[in-house]
């Protein structure tokens, strides 16, 4: 009878570290398919963003060439490009209200006329200020992708880089930069509206790697001297 029991548990004890074994295969097992899982959810998180975006730059392309086009085919002599709107419901008042072009950045993009987290993915947007080549400071914010798009390579911008900016009819005033610098987010001190007279623009971007905001400040070349019509 003993000698059954004894080898009935020396089975048991055998066996034990064959039973730990498997259960410790199971839970790893268990732990690469859950990884896996969470690798494709990321993967696909991270490729919907960027197809998200990549959409938003084309529709900003869209409207940019539709303001030109509207530009061309206007016949009214007065005509004011502010009716071409976003069509998109939640987006019913907002509108086209100029063009800001970096050609050291090569960038061209449309200046929508308010801000709000949707408007920022598609194009940049007047943050404060008046319309596009008026006495004031335009501030003018856009995302940072850390790529090409939108004011991602705007802290390449130096001392005297050239801005342009078209209004509503086409015509442009160049900025030169004259100051560069970051600000905590809540700081708005940038935004004043103190330009002695003057015509300026401030470019805002979100620094990706601080948390900081990136301003770029700039001044128009010459006071009312230099207005040229769009080229196309």
């Amino acid at each position: 009878m003993n000698q059954i029991l004894f080898s009935k548990f020396d089975t048991e004890i055998k066996n034990e570290p064959n039973r730990k074994k498997k259960s410790l295969l199971k839970f790893f097992r268990y732990q690469f398919v859950f990884s896996i899982v969470i690798i494709l959810l990321c993967l696909s998180y991270y490729i919907y963003i960027i197809y998200d975006t990549t959409q938003k730059e084309k529709l900003s392309r869209k409207l940019l060439s539709n303001f030109n086009i509207d530009m061309i085919y206007s016949k009214n002599s007065d005509y004011d490009t502010s009716q071409i709107t976003i069509n998109d419901a939640a987006q019913k008042d907002s509108f086209i209200i100029g063009i800001i072009e970096i050609k050291k950045l090569k960038i061209v993009y449309p200046i929508v006329s308010d801000v709000n987290d949707d408007l920022l993915k598609m194009s940049t947007c007047r943050f404060f200020g008046p319309k596009p080549n008026e006495v004031g400071n335009l501030c003018i914010a856009a995302h940072n992708y850390n790529d090409t798009r939108f004011f991602s390579k705007i802290h390449q911008l130096n001392l005297n880089d050239s801005i342009n900016i078209y209004d509503e009819n086409g015509n442009m005033v160049k900025y030169l930069v004259y100051d560069k610098y970051t600000i905590e987010a809540t700081d708005t001190k940038c935004t004043s509206q103190d330009t002695n007279g003057l015509r300026e623009i401030t470019l805002l971007t979100c620094n990706n790697r601080t948390g900081y905001r990136l301003v770029v400040k700039a001044r128009e070349e010459q006071a009312g001297a230099n207005m040229r019509p769009y080229n196309m």
